[in-house]
């Protein structure tokens, strides 16, 4: 394990955790963060990602904002600084650091060449718009939030998309998952799984919210999914 620097395209650099398979070359995924940054859950994701033999990489985006943001969900002082640091974020310069993050790694030693992206919550969303906005080969949404309000993107879906839905997700109310899964379902590219009974970020390890049973479930299915669009 070990950070990498990555250019940003409107100047300056971020930094980036790099996690290494044990053989290569393989194929990248790119780890997009929740609300608290570059964390012990994400570093712990993007090595569970290596270990399944991808060039794993979770870059830090809210550099702009402070860089090296690393808190936890077990605190109501960092949960107020999280809803602080996505109030604060911009998400169009999220999806550009992003790509940046996605061409470097494509470029690294031991990348074949593929990549996809994976992330959860703020990062569910930010790996939507990686669906719409980029040319990743392969997406996955953890819980997104606030995909109901850039539904008008979903058109422009045209690498494979898996889209993990909490049914009763606090943050994303029944009325905006109306809005938004019938349009990804019609999306031949695109799937979309829904977890019966389910609140947001029910694959979080040790969350408040965490269900073992339906994030075995829900790892799995991304770990099919990308062997068969990353190989």
């Amino acid at each position: 394990m070990s950070t990498v620097s990555i250019s940003a395209a409107d100047g300056g650099s971020f930094s980036a955790y790099v996690a290494q398979p044990s053989a290569k070359p393989a194929a990248a995924v790119v780890v997009i963060q929740e609300i608290f940054g570059v964390n012990a859950v994400m570093r712990d994701l993007t090595d569970a990602y290596a270990a399944q033999g991808y060039l794993a990489i979770c870059p830090d985006l809210f550099w702009r904002i402070e860089p090296g943001i690393d808190i936890t969900d077990k605190s109501e002082a960092e949960w107020q600084q999280a809803f602080d640091l996505f109030g604060k974020f911009d998400v169009d310069l999220g999806v550009l650091d992003l790509i940046a993050t996605l061409n470097q790694v494509r470029g690294m030693d031991g990348c074949n060449g593929k990549a996809g992206t994976v992330g959860y919550c703020l990062g569910g969303k930010l790996a939507y718009l990686m669906a719409t906005r980029s040319d990743a080969d392969a997406n996955v949404s953890f819980y997104g939030v606030g995909l109901d309000a850039l539904i008008g993107e979903a058109a422009k879906i045209a690498k494979p998309y898996l889209c993990h839905v909490a049914e009763n997700d606090g943050f994303v109310p029944k009325e905006a998952q109306d809005t938004f899964i019938p349009v990804l379902a019609a999306n031949a590219h695109t799937t979309v799984q829904v977890y019966n009974g389910q609140d947001h970020a029910f694959a979080r390890v040790g969350g408040e919210h965490y269900d073992k049973a339906s994030a075995d479930l829900a790892n799995g299915r991304t770990a099919d999914f990308f062997k068969a669009h990353l190989g």
